[in-house]
Order: structure tokens, then C-alpha cells, then sequence
């Protein structure tokens, strides 16, 4: 177990979360840049249970690749069995080519998706650091 390690890589992913909230506060609006760090945001918080758990894992942004090297254990596998649609975030549609303009509603989606996956993860990690605290 790597629990310090662990929580550097929550602590990524929660200031990738409020970097995309802010974004989407703003009074510009960056639908692209949301979806991106929304996709940072979930690989982040499951890459800390993979580190918590010491799995090696691959560099890769696929996030039902590395969501499928988590333990059995833990319920944040069962309840998020598809995460396709933010691992389209991460490069292809970063770039200008065949992706259409994100819109607003997708970006919202895509952070509250991302904010459930991340909400998850740092809940299931706080019982197991700290199995005593309620």
C-alpha cells in the first residue's frame, strides 16, 4: 500500500475538478479544455488506487483500460463498468480533425461524470486510510 503516494495523485485530480469548474464559471466559456481536464481528472483518481494498490499499469489514457487493473475489491470498479466516453477526451478530440465543436451540454456532462468518478474513488480511498474515521 502507497497511501502517501496515493493521495498526491487525488490531490491532482481534485485541482484538475476545480480547474474545470472554474473554467466553466468563467465568463469565456472553454468546452474543449473542460472535457480534457475533465478526462485528467478521472484517469488521475483511478490511477491513485492503482498506485494505492501498487498495480503496475501502463502508460495510457484509456480509462476502462486502467479501471479494469483495479482489485475486485473495490465497488468504484462495479459502478463505473464504461468510462468510453471520457477516455475520448484525452487526445484525439484535443486536436483539430474529424471531432465536431464540443458543446456546452457535453461539457457538463463529461465533468459531472468525471466529478461522480473522482467522488467515488476519493470516498472508497478515505475509508481505506482511515478505517476508523466515520
Amino acid at each position: 500500500m502507497s497511501a502517501n503516494e496515493a493521495l498526491r495523485w487525488i490531490e491532482y485530480a481534485e485541482t484538475d475538478v476545480h480547474a474545470a469548474y472554474a473554467l466553466l464559471a468563467s465568463g469565456e466559456f472553454f468546452p474543449r479544455q473542460i472535457c480534457f481536464l475533465s478526462q485528467q481528472a478521472a484517469e488521475k483518481a483511478i490511477k491513485a488506487i492503482l498506485v494505492f494498490e501498487e498495480v503496475d499499469f501502463p502508460k495510457s489514457h484509456d480509462i476502462d483500460r486502467l479501471r479494469d487493473l483495479i482489485p475486485d475489491r473495490w465497488k468504484v470498479k462495479q459502478t463505473f463498468p464504461d468510462l468510453a466516453d471520457l477516455t475520448v477526451w484525452a487526445v484525439e478530440s484535443r486536436y483539430p480533425g474529424a471531432y465536431p465543436d464540443v458543446m456546452e451540454n457535453e461539457a457538463r456532462e463529461t465533468l459531472l461524470l468525471a466529478e461522480a468518478v473522482f467522488d467515488a474513488v476519493k470516498a472508497e480511498m478515505d475509508k481505506r486510510i482511515n478505517p476508523n474515521d466515520k
